[in-house]
């Protein structure tokens, strides 16, 4: 079940209206009669899958105006050019005011379930599993995270905090792939998931056998990956693989069946193309 977060949205709300409206929508304010009340609707104009529809009335409570909002979709839903996502009646100068920010809110994050959904598309049928990362818009993490999940992608996570990775800057500084994992080992008393980056197939067979939760084959070819996947199996060690490093739609494809758990793309969150979705007054 997809659960929206809410707060966080209403905070980034009020910092984009901040910025957008400031003192005033004066092209509306006097443009338009005061008590005009008008139904605009959400109109896709690609294809898609759809993420924030939940922002829609966050950012018209947030502006004081009456404000019906009526969905005829749920968030992880696809669309065609032309679905009518929802319809929205208040105020004409109130919903030209909340109009931008609404949207640039929708489209980015309909963007990021769409272009999961194209990757969880291209692995469907076996056990891999795209995620996300770290490589977010700054203060959109859980937002975008959620449209991850809403595109049928799965989180990875979410901060420094909750999951301990230890990558190439660590390994070079601790003085190897074993002298990190034994210093986190020591120190892990809350137990937290262990995720070891490595960048080619001696490091992964020091790793073996040792207890860690997952490896990530960080930039290795397609053919390496699948000889860490046989050189892991044949190990019998039950830690899970993830591989990492220029992930394309067509390379996932690729590498869809040879037995990794998961396949971590930045792309999903870094440099998403927003899904084009207009506002149109009736």
């Amino acid at each position: 079940m997809l659960i929206f977060p809410a707060q966080d949205a209403k905070t980034l709300i009020r910092l984009a209206l901040n910025e957008d409206v400031r003192t005033g929508d004066y092209t509306s304010l006097w443009t338009l009669p005061a008590e005009q009340v008008q139904t605009a609707k959400l109109v896709a104009k690609e294809d898609g899958v759809v993420a924030g529809l939940p922002v829609v009335e966050l950012v018209f409570a947030e502006l004081g105006g009456k404000v019906k909002v009526e969905t005829y979709i749920q968030d992880g839903d696809q669309v065609k050019v032309g679905t009518q996502i929802a319809s929205i009646t208040g105020e004409t100068k109130t919903l030209l005011c909340g109009e931008r920010v609404m949207l640039n809110f929708l489209q980015q994050l309909s963007g990021v379930a769409t272009i999961t959904n194209k990757f969880a598309t291209v692995l469907k049928g076996g056990k891999t599993k795209v995620l996300d990362t770290r490589k977010t818009i700054p203060g959109f993490r859980t937002l975008q995270k959620y449209a991850v999940l809403a595109g049928g992608g799965s989180n990875h996570r979410m901060g420094l905090w909750d999951m301990v990775l230890v990558k190439d800057n660590h390994i070079a500084a601790a003085g190897g792939v074993l002298e990190a994992w034994n210093a986190v080992k020591k120190q892990n008393a809350g137990n937290l998931k262990v995720e070891i980056e490595v960048e080619n197939l001696e490091q992964l067979k020091l790793l073996l056998g040792l207890g860690v939760d997952r490896i990530m084959l960080d930039n290795m070819s397609n053919d390496l990956m699948r000889e860490a996947v046989k050189i892991t199996k044949e190990s019998g060690d039950p830690v899970e693989l993830e591989a990492s490093g220029n992930m394309t739609l067509e390379r996932a494809k690729e590498l869809s069946d040879i037995g990794l758990d998961f396949i971590s793309v930045g792309a999903l969150t870094h440099s998403v193309k927003a899904l084009d979705i207009s506002m149109r007054i009736k």
